[in-house]
């Protein structure tokens, strides 16, 4: 070995804590890694391969690094080739399984293989068809999740029945029907010559089990395993796994029981759990040093877990002892607690505080609003156009399949075939994109014009960020190669804006400030979570929420789904022992520093003409019912509405990120002729204010 390697080799381990390191030299299987969150378990992991391949070990077109998300395959992928390491197999179950089927189809079955079916919808429908039993979308949705944790769970249509005892009535269909309707859309695929996602999984088992040449050249080909998020495999990629395998115990697994959040489908981390039992000879290594998160943030979800207690046998067998984290950051703010009066209410202090947040310096990117369901994000949109605050929703339209992206890889990929000699790559981006749109610095307002200019931004960080990683000899081919990797595996980069996203659709992310909101019975444990088992998953969800933040964590609920509603919600039972005391309050936030003002709970609003309560936001915001008679002037509020419109357009935003018609029937109906007077006016905050006020009171006193 040369000196110039073992120094490469040294440099590689340097970096690395002495668990990580333990990790990391290990280079023969069985090998099992407990990695809490925020432990730095893919830097070991990564380092560990990219170790084995310059000390010799491993060859690396023969070593296969499996996880569970092409965007997680990517960006090994990527850390990997920055540790010199770029030959490694590095896939999904799904694409490393689907590589190998269209290579061996042709000698161990014949003739070509059959169209993948993307999508279930349109083959379940038409299997309803046939049996003549009719379904909406939302029933369709669940039924095809069912098929895929059925499949994964190598149940067929035969033995469904058994199998399905106390899951339940998926899309409002009996267990009976389930099962027929899973043979009609079997048989739908195989009219069609069609085969699904865990097809793929189950035929490549069937030939790797069937034809021992098949089983043999795989083995040959690959001789090292790694598996990503262990905790995550369905008993239908644990047998894909064994296969591989062949009976070899050149396996390194990773994952964290504690973050098991997918039952649903089918994951169980009995695999993880059992996994010294099945090789007795393994080594097991607990990475607990969080880098991740203050010691604030860490002792919170320790505690979470700490107060989970025995829920009978069964639960008690699927929950795994959690690891003890120990916070490697500097101390940080205590987590805030803020209880609300209604929904909307709990959006407006989430988007004030987001708002003290990003004028304090911290960038929109680095925020998130994690809730339990998708259908809480629209409260929380509003709130933060209404607030002027940038935003992405996680799990909208792609990043790639944005427009100005298509346009901007267009003219990157032309432009690489001429690029100037001695023009550092982020320069090169930035003049490329110049024509697109793309300035330094960004435009004022919220709308069209800046999400494209977002999203050029994003392209010419990740430019900045690789060429610094990789060295001047990374140039625009590189570039734009990479960026064809990164568009096939939706591996997008960070585009300012405040993420808005599922507590599920999280796991794996980070951010410095996190805003876990709705944390309400009924929602955080979900209200269909009614055994011991499933409230355990729910509180794994939770800590999930709680590991992503960096620094600062916000928790937040309300007492009522409507403003001057009952206030009948109680906060999530997880909180318990978690959030100081339990007054019932409804919470306001002021100031820069962050601290909560609290004030009686008085009761739900009236309407001032009839005396009915109000039920609905539109209603509160103007203090009357919607069927009582209007006190403004027709001529004021139109009026109010031509500015208001004019507003919209300067600014290229909807016009009710300037004003709602509520607020702006309320400035008609209460006629403030003072800031003062209009800052009490429901829907007129501060930012608000300072930006509209003047000119609001100006058009009054004209009228």
């Amino acid at each position: 070995m040369t000196a110039e390697t073992l120094s490469l080799e040294e440099r590689l381990l340097s970096g690395l804590d002495e668990e990580q390191r333990e990790v990391a030299t290990t280079l023969h299987g069985p090998l099992c890694v407990l990695a809490g969150a925020g432990t730095g378990k893919t830097r070991a992991i990564t380092h560990r391969i990219a170790y084995g391949v310059h000390s010799g070990v491993y060859q690396p077109q023969r070593l296969l690094a499996v996880t569970f998300t092409a965007r997680a395959a990517a960006e090994m992928r990527s850390r990997l080739r920055d540790l010199g390491a770029g030959g490694v197999q590095t896939r999904t179950f799904h694409a490393a399984a689907l590589r190998q089927l269209q290579y061996f189809w042709p000698q161990a079955v014949g003739g070509q293989l059959p169209g993948l079916l993307e999508h279930k919808a349109q083959a379940i429908a038409e299997a309803a068809r046939r049996l003549r039993v009719t379904l909406d979308r939302a029933a369709i949705r669940d039924l095809a999740s069912e098929l895929e944790w059925a499949k994964v769970s190598m149940i067929t249509p035969s033995t469904y029945l058994e199998a399905a005892k106390g899951r339940g009535e998926p899309g409002g269909l009996q267990p009976t029907a389930v099962a027929r309707l899973f043979q009609a859309y079997e048989d739908v695929k195989l009219d069609r010559n069609l085969i699904d996602f865990e097809d793929v999984l189950l035929i490549t088992v069937g030939i790797l089990q069937e034809d021992p040449k098949v089983a043999a050249e795989v083995r040959e080909q690959y001789r090292h395993f790694v598996v990503d998020e262990y905790q995550d495999v369905s008993p239908l990629q644990q047998r894909l796994l064994e296969l591989w395998l062949g009976g070899r115990e050149e396996l390194c697994v990773v994952g964290d029981a504690s973050q098991t959040i997918y039952s649903f489908t089918g994951a169980t981390s009995a695999h993880l759990l059992e996994f010294g039992q099945r090789f007795p000879d393994a080594k097991i290594v607990k990475l607990v040093r969080d880098y991740r998160s203050t010691p604030q943030v860490v002792d919170l979800a320790n505690r979470l877990l700490a107060a989970r207690r025995s829920g009978g046998p069964a639960a008690d067998r699927l929950w795994a002892e959690p690891l003890q984290l120990t916070a490697q950051q500097p101390a940080g703010p205590e987590p805030e607690f803020t209880e609300c009066s209604d929904d909307e209410a709990e959006a407006a202090a989430v988007a004030r505080r987001i708002g003290q947040l990003v004028a304090a310096g911290t960038e929109p990117k680095d925020i998130a609003v994690l809730f339990r369901t998708n259908g809480q994000s629209e409260a929380f949109e509003q709130a933060l156009a209404s607030a002027g605050i940038g935003y992405q929703l996680r799990g909208g339209e792609r990043f790639f399949n944005r427009r100005e992206v298509r346009d901007a890889v267009a003219q990157l990929r032309t432009a690489a075939r001429s690029q100037p000699a001695g023009v550092p790559l982020g320069q090169a981006v930035r003049d490329v994109l110049s024509s697109l749109g793309y300035a330094d610095e960004a435009p004022s307002g919220s709308g069209a014009t800046r999400e494209r200019w977002e999203s050029l931004s994003a392209l010419v960080a990740l430019a900045d960020e690789l060429s610094a990683a990789r060295g001047e000899d990374f140039g625009m081919p590189e570039f734009v190669l990479e960026l064809h990797e990164r568009a096939s595996a939706q591996h997008a980069p960070s585009v300012q804006g405040v993420t808005l996203a599922s507590l599920h659709a999280a796991k794996g992310l980070e951010w410095d400030a996190v805003f876990l909101v709705g944390l309400s019975e009924g929602l955080v444990p979900i209200s269909f979570a009614d055994t011991p088992v499933t409230v355990d998953e729910e509180r794994r969800l939770f800590y999930v929420g709680i590991t992503r933040a960096r620094q600062f964590l916000h928790l937040s609920w309300s007492l009522s789904r409507t403003p001057g509603g009952r206030a009948h919600r109680r906060p999530s039972r997880f909180l318990d022992g978690l959030r100081p005391g339990s007054v019932r309050t409804t919470a306001g936030i002021e100031g820069g520093s962050g601290s909560r003002r609290r004030r009686e709970y008085r009761g739900p609003a009236v309407c001032r003409v009839c005396g009915s309560v109000l039920e609905t936001g539109a209603e509160r915001k103007v203090g009357r019912c919607a069927d009582c008679p209007p006190s403004y002037d027709e001529a004021t509020f139109e009026s109010l509405r031509g500015w208001r419109l004019e507003q919209a357009r300067a600014a290229d935003v909807p016009a009710f990120v300037i004003f709602t018609d509520a607020t702006l029937t309320a400035i008609a109906e209460a006629k403030p002729a003072s800031l003062a007077e209009l800052a009490n006016v429901a829907g007129v905050g501060k930012a608000k204010l300072e930006r509209y006020g003047e000119a609001v009171l100006e058009l009054l006193r004209g009228e």
